[in-house]
């Protein structure tokens, strides 16, 4: 199997998993709004969450050991392709024809983007000097989306997508150096890099806990647009990644990401029909984390936020 395909293969189960925890996490959200993270602490339906997430960036480690930043973290938008499907087998509905458009114009944005950005295997990394200038420029950006103002949620989902599109750049970092280049797990670049990702991994986690107290829609694109931004300005001014083809690989990345954005941004306004009864199937793989109450049968699981009278955002 080549780099390329085990790098692809990888990041397709990460995002299930990802998706699993991103709707689970809404749920829990919509059930305790304004609930702190101490109360979040004491919820089990909230570390089943965290395992799915934890499972999800073990996968995404994986990736990143055979694909490059610019190839692995587009990827990251098949987490919300994955969530509209799994969404409406939580809520007893089927996939409506705007979830469809999005899913392909996804799809088809993220193929160009394949062409483009395949590559041999990743085997540059960030000296600790870089990873700190990266770590400290990244903190002042997350610190001022999260102070209190307008838009809470978005702000909030890019912070998280900021953080998590670091903290992937890092682990590739802390990979490829303790693998590839023989380096001792003890050394200096490993462990102060690695402080840093579980910084940036636990920092992302709780601020899209945050945004999606509005739902799940409009925070989740926001978190797969600006994640993949993030790591893709590391990975090509300071890991000297190339997009492949020259000038024309570039425009037909350009294109690519632009069908892929709008494909996320379709998925995140679609707005299916409410059944007048929803279902939360108890044979559902996930339903375990899903179902935080037994009771929540009135509640259904939507791509979109809700309206305006929940006093949170309700669009992108």
């Amino acid at each position: 199997m080549s780099a390329t395909l085990a790098a692809v293969v990888l990041s397709l189960f990460s995002a299930v998993a990802y998706a699993a925890a991103a709707v689970a996490q809404e749920r829990l959200a919509s059930r305790s709004p304004g609930a702190g993270t101490l109360r979040l602490l004491t919820d089990g339906a909230w570390w089943w969450s965290v395992v799915l997430n934890a499972s999800a960036a073990l996968l995404h480690v994986a990736a990143l050991k055979y694909g490059t930043l610019t190839l692995v973290q587009p990827l990251g938008a098949l987490t919300l392709v994955a969530a509209v499907p799994l969404g409406a087998r939580v809520a007893g509905r089927r996939v409506s024809a705007v979830e469809w458009r999005g899913t392909a114009l996804t799809l088809i944005g993220l193929a160009a983007l394949l062409v483009t950005a395949s590559g041999p295997a990743p085997d540059d990394v960030l000296s600790v000097p870089q990873a700190l200038a990266v770590a400290a420029a990244t903190a002042v950006a997350i610190g001022a989306l999260s102070r209190p103002g307008t838009r809470p949620g978005l702000r909030h989902a890019t912070a998280s997508g900021f953080a998590s599109g670091v903290a992937s750049a890092l682990t590739q970092t802390v990979t490829v150096a303790a693998t590839d280049r023989s380096d001792s797990l003890l050394s200096a670049q490993v462990v102060v890099v690695a402080l840093l990702v579980a910084a940036f991994a636990a920092g992302g986690l709780l601020l899209s806990q945050t945004a999606y107290q509005g739902g799940l829609g409009a925070p989740l694109a926001v978190v797969t647009l600006a994640n993949p931004l993030a790591a893709a300005v590391i990975g090509l001014s300071l890991l000297g990644e190339r997009l492949q083809g020259g000038a024309a690989g570039v425009l037909l990345a350009l294109v690519g990401a632009a069908v892929a954005a709008w494909g996320v941004v379709t998925l995140s306004r679609s707005a299916p029909e409410p059944l007048p009864v929803p279902v939360v199937h108890e044979d559902h793989p996930v339903a375990a984390v899903l179902a935080l109450e037994p009771d929540s049968a009135a509640y259904e699981p939507s791509l979109v936020p809700r309206q305006p009278n929940s006093g949170h955002l309700t669009a992108l």
